[in-house]
């Protein structure tokens, strides 16, 4: 994510290293390469050049203290215009009314109907709403049953008229089924188009009007660069929309989207997403969002995330078990299980502060942990329970069972018997260990 961005800021900040202040000079190369970064990232020109006006004017005559270094008071300066650029801060998301409306609108293939299914998750889930969503795309073949899919995987309901093409017609009536089901949100997924036509824009401006929605959510295809943020525009002169919602930042981003939408619509940015799994929406927050794209990484929503999978009891029954040195094969398998349950891989390491830059060029599949997986559930309940029963000819039947060499079965093994000691030394420790899905509290 905004790898390219990343990289050319870096260098931009470079200009600074070794000098001991901040002076007309290292500020007009450090702002003229800050610029080009921007630009290269696809954000317009002149957002491009107020930005860095912004930037140069606070550092100029700015002075630094004995622990900051010129660059890092630069760092800083550029962080907070970041901020402040993407929103300054987390937007909030209105669910008022009986049923509450939320009404979905962008091109198609933005991501807008994935997006629906990970929005009425996160309500479900994490807002405790019983959802109902509403199938008004028409015209897409399949769109209703992409749909249907996507409400299944989530457990939610899903309202749809196949034989009707009255949009507005649709959506009146899917209010009237959500109050006799008691549903206390609607998310209505409008139909998309290849471009913007007045057809598309009559046709979402008319279920506005009769559905009085609480909050209209664009979704814009992060990848799409400045035409993201002009299609926005027409789509805000038209529905005046409450918010943005980013999607696809797993992929090729450049960061312009990002950069440029606040500033151009003046709405905020409510929501990013990335990949398909219905788990991986998050709320926008544009600080923590700047210090990734400044290789800070983002350690609260890490620990959000865990906090999210953490069980208390669950917990201290392992911090126990950890101290007596008696943690085995099935309480690793379930801590593997909370990982994944926190997200894609590759992007939970970007969130650690140094990590993202060095794993940028490191595939790390969501199955990395399958070969790991194989070998555990290839073993019997016994052995999972007992690590030091997994006698030679106990391992070979793991290892055909598991499709892996007695070797990988030994490297493995001895793997883990390391582990077992760390987490063993970091629970004896004044403040207890740390362990993905576990706070490591003494009792």
């Amino acid at each position: 994510m905004f790898n390219s961005l990343s990289e050319k800021l870096e260098s931009a900040f470079k200009n600074l290293k070794g000098e001991a202040r901040i002076n007309d000079l290292n500020i007009a190369n450090t702002v003229k390469d800050i610029r080009r970064a921007l630009i290269d990232a696809d954000v317009n020109f002149k957002i491009a050049k107020e930005f860095t006006d912004k930037v140069r004017d606070k550092a100029v005559g700015e002075k630094v203290m004995n622990a900051i270094s010129p660059g890092q008071l630069m760092v800083k300066i550029v962080q907070d215009e970041l901020t402040e650029l993407m929103g300054g801060t987390e937007a909030q998301f209105t669910i008022t009314g009986n049923p509450a409306i939320i009404l979905v609108a962008g091109l198609q293939g933005s991501g807008k109907t994935t997006f629906t299914g990970k929005l009425a998750h996160y309500l479900k889930t994490k807002k405790a709403k019983s959802v109902l969503l509403v199938a008004a795309d028409i015209y897409r073949p399949a769109a209703i049953d992409q749909l249907t899919v996507l409400a299944e995987q989530v457990g939610v309901d899903v309202y749809s008229e196949r034989d009707n093409k009255d949009v507005v017609s649709i959506a009146l009536n899917a209010i009237k089924e959500a109050k006799s089901k008691n549903k206390n949100v609607i998310i209505i997924d409008t139909a998309g188009r290849l471009a913007i036509d007045e057809v598309m824009m009559t046709e979402v401006a008319n279920i506005k009007s009769a559905v009085n929605p609480a909050e209209i959510l664009f979704v814009v295809d992060a990848m799409t660069g400045q035409d993201a943020v002009n299609t926005a525009k027409a789509f805000n002169d038209r529905l005046d929309f409450t918010g943005v919602v980013l999607t696809k930042l797993d992929g090729d981003t450049r960061g312009g989207a990002a950069l440029s939408i606040k500033y151009t619509v003046n709405k905020p940015i409510k929501f990013s997403s990335s990949g398909e799994k219905m788990d991986t929406l998050d709320v926008f927050y544009p600080d923590r969002m700047a210090q990734r794209i400044l290789g800070m990484g983002d350690i609260t929503s890490l620990v959000e995330k865990a906090q999210s999978q953490y069980d208390e009891a669950e917990a201290k029954r392992l911090e126990k078990k950890i101290r007596k040195n008696q943690f085995d094969f099935q309480d690793f398998t379930d801590q593997l299980q909370q990982i994944k349950k926190m997200g894609n891989l590759k992007d939970l390491m970007g969130m650690i502060p140094g990590v993202g830059k060095a794993m940028k060029d490191i595939d790390i599949k969501d199955d990395a942990f399958k070969g790991i997986e194989a070998m555990i559930s290839s073993m019997t309940a016994f052995e999972r329970a007992n690590p030091d029963s997994l006698t030679p000819s106990r391992k070979l039947r793991i290892a055909k069972g598991s499709g892996k060499d007695i070797t990988e079965i030994n490297a493995f093994m001895k793997q883990f018997e390391q582990m077992k000691q760390m987490m063993k030394t970091m629970n004896n420790m004044p403040m207890g260990g740390r362990f993905p899905g576990m706070k490591g509290m003494r009792n």
